[in-house]
């Protein structure tokens, strides 16, 4: 099932591709009526939902920073948009039943005006 034979060619799938993408995510919109005491932590998860949805993966990692940025400001009180780096990289754990794991960083921005989901190079 991971690929296909099609005029001769292989064909392999997209979810066992290495790729890194940057995302804007409207976290206002997933957090709009939760608790203010339960802002922070539903935010993270909304995060890894996002992540697990675009990419693919359930095995995740959220970097120290992009959890610093969303605690900055306390726990009620939480940024409307962040920009994210989804990295879906290799496993190198043999006993994980994934191949691949996402990585899920921060990516600071002074504005979020005209931002588009962008491929990146990891050179």
């Amino acid at each position: 099932m991971a690929s296909a034979k099609k005029d001769g060619k292989k064909k392999s799938r997209s979810a066992f591709k290495v790729v890194t993408q940057e995302y804007t995510m409207n976290i206002h919109k997933h957090i709009h009526g939760v608790v203010f005491e339960k802002r922070a932590p539903w935010t993270v998860r909304e995060i890894q939902k996002f992540a697990m949805k675009q990419v693919g993966s359930p095995d995740m990692c959220i970097d120290t920073r992009l959890n610093k940025a969303v605690w900055a400001k306390g726990i009620r009180t939480i940024p409307y948009h962040i920009q994210v780096r989804l990295s879906r990289k290799r496993n190198e754990d043999e006993d994980s039943p994934n191949k691949l794991y996402i990585l899920v960083t921060y990516v600071p921005v002074t504005t979020f005006k005209n931002l588009q989901t962008v491929n990146v190079d990891e050179n």
